[in-house]
């Protein structure tokens, strides 16, 4: 299982339990888990890497177990329990230097988890009904919460007392009616302190914490169905959004415009990662398919069939890797293909020499019923 592991540089983790490795070059998918007994409350809510080399990653599930994988061995190392499933599934899953782990239930429970401890040595309520928790890249201490009337929240765990940042609801509409406020899925901008929320009444919000305004500084919509993932590229300026109707599109975040539409999917998205470097984005969801686009040309350069509904994904570094060894493995095929074709025998010269028997037993039938009906004539 360890060569079969070294091999994939997409995760992805499904409904039935099972956390799938793909290798984009050979196109090929493969499955970490014990087939006997798997169950619904093994089902696979979050991922992360637990270190920056990328030789294990931690799998949270439904039950409140989160399992450490370790991509060298391709097997799970360690499980424990971090969480009760009374307080609902895990909508965040992060590591806190290596040596913590940091999870995040629907309840609005957040823990910091230590190693060498089974309590948690922070804790703190991020209140009701959250839908997603996400570190922040730079300063690992730092996360965002927010979910359905649970506006946007960001946190020091170092002072979990009070959030650092608390926004406020929408401004009424033109009824002087509430707007309601449902947070589906957020992401801190690099080079920045702002961050990008997408929500379920299709909506993309930017904060900027660093000013007084506590509301949206840039509000856009994009389609009529709700959103329910969102990812940053590398280059900035932009936000990648999914819905439920399996639309995927870029949007500017200077001026809230479309910049494109990648097309292909036919399911709810569920999961959307950039490439950390590369111009890629990867999507997953309830039509069981990982794919890959680039976000130039927009085209879609890997489609890997899994089987089962996906709920969450995460990309390698060596997602960089696929073009190459799919180049190679093309090349490999082809070669594969010519040789076959090579050692078959020729078989024109056969087909030639059928047809032409065949075509002059044709002619003398007829000639022999020509002479036939000519002597019944003569008679």
């Amino acid at each position: 299982m360890g060569d079969q592991s070294r091999l994939c540089s997409v995760w992805l983790g499904s409904e039935t339990g099972i956390l799938k490795g793909v290798s984009l070059g050979r196109k090929q998918a493969f499955n970490f888990c014990n087939t006997s007994h798997l169950s619904r409350d093994q089902e696979v809510r979050a991922l992360c890497w637990l270190d920056e080399a990328e030789s294990e990653l931690l799998v949270g599930s439904v039950d409140g177990t989160v399992k450490t994988f370790s991509t060298e061995k391709g097997a799970f190392t360690d499980a424990r329990s971090c969480g009760d499933p009374a307080e609902g599934c895990f909508c965040g899953l992060a590591a806190l230097g290596g040596s913590a782990i940091i999870t995040c239930a629907e309840s609005g429970a957040l823990r910091v988890w230590r190693e060498d401890s089974r309590e948690p040595v922070t804790e703190l309520h991020a209140g009701t009904h959250v839908c997603r928790m996400r570190q922040s890249p730079v300063h690992a201490h730092k996360v965002a919460t927010g979910g359905k009337e649970n506006g946007l929240k960001v946190w020091d765990l170092q002072r979990p007392e009070e959030p650092l940042f608390a926004a406020k609801n929408l401004r009424d509409d033109w009824l002087d009616l509430r707007r309601p406020h449902w947070v589906k899925d957020m992401a801190f901008i690099p080079g920045s302190d702002k961050l990008v929320t997408c929500t379920a009444h299709h909506q993309v919000h930017v904060f900027d914490p660093s000013t007084p305004q506590r509301r949206p500084v840039l509000e856009a919509e994009y389609g009529e169905y709700p959103l329910t993932a969102l990812a940053l590229p590398a280059g900035g300026g932009s936000v990648v959004v999914g819905n439920t109707q399996g639309q995927v599109a870029v949007l500017d975040l200077r001026k809230g415009l479309v910049r494109g539409v990648l097309k292909g999917l036919a399911g709810g998205v569920r999961g959307l990662q950039c490439h950390p470097s590369l111009p890629l984005v990867a999507s997953c969801g309830l039509d069981r398919f990982l794919r890959i686009h680039g976000l130039e040309d927009r085209r879609l350069q890997h489609k890997v069939y899994l089987k089962s509904r996906l709920n969450c994904l995460l990309l390698g570094s060596r997602a960089e890797e696929g073009g190459e060894e799919a180049a190679g493995a093309e090349q490999e095929v082809k070669e594969e293909e010519d040789e076959v074709w090579d050692a078959m025998e020729k078989v024109e010269e056969k087909v030639e020499e059928e047809e032409k028997v065949e075509t002059k037993r044709k002619t003398t039938e007829e000639e022999e019923t020509q002479k036939n009906k000519k002597k019944k004539k003569k008679k």
